[in-house]
């Protein structure tokens, strides 16, 4: 049995990890510059989140994968809570977002957007606690 971690790394970390980084960083962006011009959330930013949201649920894919592999976290339960809570988020932004037709939609947007890379980094070294 070959554990990701032996491969190369867990199956959430690499390029599917950084691009939903950077592109949560860019939604990010685009929602504080909607804030600072007192703008409510546009369809750009919900667009940016809908694809965020994909990216979100390839890595939940991978990871799935992985453990049907017989590959296994080395915190189990954080790792399923950040899990759940990374793929609960966007919407939940979107969501509110479109509750709060203000500046104050995009500034939801932004702090949502801000959040999400550190659950992707935290899910990471949750499941390399045991393989590090």
């Amino acid at each position: 049995m070959t554990s990701a971690a032996a491969v190369g790394g867990s199956p959430v970390d690499g390029l599917l990890a950084t691009a939903s980084i950077v592109l949560s960083l860019l939604v990010a962006a685009w929602a504080l510059v909607s804030t600072l011009r007192h703008r409510a959330p546009d369809r750009v930013q919900l667009i940016g989140l809908a694809v965020l949201e994909l990216a979100l649920l390839a890595l939940t894919v991978l990871a799935l994968v992985a453990l049907a592999g017989g590959d296994r976290p080395g915190e189990p339960g954080a790792f399923f809570g950040y899990l759940v809570t990374l793929l609960c988020l966007p919407p939940l932004a979107a969501v509110l977002a479109r509750m709060e037709p203000t500046r104050w939609g995009s500034a939801i947007v932004c702090a949502v957007c801000l959040v999400l890379p550190v659950v992707v980094v935290r899910l990471q070294q949750t499941w390399a606690v045991l393989g590090g």
